[in-house]
């Protein structure tokens, strides 16, 4: 349960789109929730939107710019001691091609294989929004 009057954490996702696969993102050993499978991206910083913060976090996490397109998801999830608003965009790739900086692995998969991945409990709402919805 979340404490009166405090607002959740709020966190930018990336649904990276490139020839038909999404980028998906596994968690390091030393994170918590390590070794889930996310949607890259990170918390906003104060004085940035949440799309400046994806188009940075991304940078700096897989060395790649992006495009931020339309919103997927807003999900709003309780994890034991804090509460986080994560808000997923569409995003294609812009330049570079991905390296995991701050990420133990990542992969491409298509739409079909997203239910095979551990995805951490706040990502799940946008996996299931992306089934229902495949891309064009």
């Amino acid at each position: 349960m979340k404490p009166k009057g405090s607002q959740p954490l709020l966190v930018s996702a990336a649904v990276i789109e490139h020839e038909g696969r999404i980028l998906l993102a596994r968690r390091g050993g030393q994170e918590s929730h390590a070794g889930g499978w996310e949607f890259p991206g990170g918390k906003v910083e104060p004085g940035e939107t949440i799309e400046q913060c994806l188009a940075r976090e991304i940078l700096e996490e897989l060395s790649v710019r992006i495009a931020v397109g339309d919103q997927v998801a807003d999900v709003v999830h309780h994890y034991p001691g804090k509460t986080i608003r994560l808000v997923a965009f569409r995003c294609t790739l812009v330049e570079g091609t991905p390296a995991p900086h701050e990420h133990e692995e990542i992969a491409w998969a298509g739409i079909g294989e997203l239910a095979s991945y551990d995805f951490l409990p706040a990502d799940r709402p946008i996996v299931e929004k992306l089934e229902g919805h495949r891309p064009r």
